[in-house]
């Protein structure tokens, strides 16, 4: 039975926004939960938090917050508000106080999407329109890849280098979903993250980077068992 005093809020990752949740947000709200998909803009690490605590503050109630990729490092550090309650990391950044996406990224040789990546002409970071696909979301259809690939949403490099507070997961309750083909963070660093949060629940999937896009099922499970268990 769904927990009528709890709100669960979806934070997205880099290069996107609250539509990369459109899989998973009608069967939470199916299930009984009011779901809210905050829009970041991708501009510091800071300016996403803050944009991220202006939703959490509208709630009523308790929070579930559920990031995915860089949407990780948001929730890390919005965590913190009094009225969040649990953290559920998918394909995500969890860092420790003062690491970056950056420093994590560095960890091993860089993954094949992040030969996708390119500045333009004022620094802000993209993903090549033509490698979309096979880097982020490589098995999505190839439709559902063109409409991610092309309303991609460039980011501020500064999300890569500034730092994390004192991170949430230290006091409240995570959960972990490790993508095991992903292009973008490497799973052997995703499956250290999840051991070093000491994660009360972790489950691998068979997927690239958009794992929410690409198994929503597994994804919207696991949210659950989080949301129930909070």
């Amino acid at each position: 039975m769904a927990n009528k005093d709890l709100t669960i809020i979806l934070v997205h990752g880099a290069w996107g926004d609250g539509s990369h949740w459109r899989h998973v947000i009608p069967a939470l709200t199916k299930a009984g939960y009011r779901v809210r998909a905050v829009q970041n803009p991708l501009t510091s690490l800071q300016d996403d938090v803050n944009r991220t605590l202006d939703l959490i503050d509208a709630q009523d109630g308790n929070v579930l917050l559920v990031g995915h990729s860089y949407g990780g490092a948001v929730i890390t550090n919005a965590g913190n508000h009094e009225k969040v309650v649990g953290l559920v990391y998918i394909a995500a950044f969890a860092p420790d106080e003062g690491e970056n996406v950056g420093g994590i990224f560095a960890r091993r040789q860089p993954p094949l999407g992040a030969g996708s990546i390119y500045p333009d002409a004022k620094g802000l970071l993209w993903i090549k329109y033509d490698e979309f696909h096979k880097s982020f979301c490589e098995d999505l259809d190839a439709e559902e890849a063109l409409v991610m690939s092309l309303a991609q949403k460039p980011i501020s490099p500064k999300i890569f280098s500034d730092q994390t507070t004192e991170p949430a997961w230290k006091t409240k309750p995570s959960w972990y979903q490790v993508s095991d083909r992903d292009n973008m963070i490497p799973p052997e660093t995703q499956k250290e993250m999840a051991a070093h949060i000491n994660a009360k629940g972790i489950i691998h999937l068979d997927t690239g980077h958009a794992s929410m896009a690409s198994h929503p099922v597994e994804i919207t499970a696991l949210i659950l068992e989080a949301a129930q268990s909070v």
